[in-house]
């Protein structure tokens, strides 16, 4: 055999295991959106792009891009920001960061499932800890969420039942779950920074912390963080498990928390709409590509800069 075939006996069964296990169902799915295919149907018609054509056009799927991009655009920059923001304390510290670092990650640990029941509970309108502490000092606890006190009245939203709060609600609980997987990464980030960089700045005038954080950690933490809003997006767009657990008969109230995968999952699973949830996962699966093309590009960009 030519030695410049030899490495192709190395990486055939990677190949094998990637056309498997992650091209193939991709090919299948995208077979499928042109199709009305449910699971035990009699027969298969092939409807071109009608499920597209759906998808794009009726109220519904609207309101899942509503409620999909509204999430991403709360969750991303404020679990990235809280995440750099713990990152940059913990790193500060001398005592007890691995203790921080332990409460900031249980979140991430933790089965969401399980603290989506504690949430609830916290989060209810009438007996939760939320609306009870937003009561102190402002009167006697009322039916429903209204309180009255010295000739003021507050009414407190209900937090998972009302379609204005629901979806915001959902996205403060995805911060409170992420952020600290950011943090993980924006540590990493940090200890790869050499300590002379630092020390340069001092001598060029940077005395501030400020300073130092924008003429040297901001800047080499450019690829790292190119990964982590790119990787944020991408968990931002799956999220499934809380909008299953508040809301399993539909996406909340309203359906202004019916989020893509959460659509997936109602029409291939719960209707048996197999064609239209694999067209939902087509377009899903094209926002994920776009992404991580526009990380590739800007990571190449960082390292061409650096």
């Amino acid at each position: 055999m030519p030695r410049s075939f030899t490495h192709m006996w190395f990486i055939a069964p990677a190949l094998a295991l990637m056309f498997l296990i992650l091209l193939l169902p991709i090919a299948i799915a995208g077979v499928l959106s042109f199709t009305d295919y449910s699971l035990g149907g009699s027969s298969v018609d092939w409807v071109g792009t009608e499920n597209y054509e759906r998808i794009f056009t009726r109220s519904t799927y609207e309101k899942m891009f509503g409620a999909t991009f509204r999430y991403v655009a709360v969750v991303v920059p404020v679990s990235v920001g809280l995440g750099l923001g713990a990152a940059l304390l913990i790193s500060s510290v001398r005592r007890f960061g691995d203790v921080y670092k332990t409460i900031y990650f249980l979140p991430v640990m933790a089965a969401l499932l399980a603290m989506a029941i504690v949430w609830e509970f916290t989060l209810h309108p009438t007996i939760g800890l939320v609306n009870r502490a937003l009561a102190l000092g402002c009167g006697t606890w009322l039916e429903g969420s209204s309180f009255w006190a010295h000739g003021c009245e507050r009414t407190f939203p209900l937090w998972l039942t009302d379609r204005d709060t629901a979806i915001w609600t959902v996205a403060f609980i995805g911060v409170w779950q992420g952020f600290g997987f950011n943090m993980v990464l924006y540590l990493a980030g940090l200890t790869s920074i050499p300590r002379e960089l630092y020390h340069a700045a001092m001598m060029d005038g940077a005395k501030s912390g400020w300073d130092r954080f924008r003429l040297v950690t901001w800047p080499m933490l450019g690829p790292t963080t190119v990964f982590v809003v790119t990787i944020s997006i991408i968990r931002s767009f799956q999220v499934f498990d809380t909008v299953e657990a508040f809301y399993p008969q539909g996406g909340g109230p309203s359906k202004s928390v019916y989020v893509m995968m959460f659509a997936i999952y109602e029409k291939a699973i719960q209707q048996n709409l197999m064609g239209i949830g694999a067209a939902i996962t087509m377009v899903f699966l094209g926002f994920v590509m776009v992404l991580t093309l526009i990380q590739r590009r800007l990571v190449e960009r960082q390292v061409h800069y650096s």
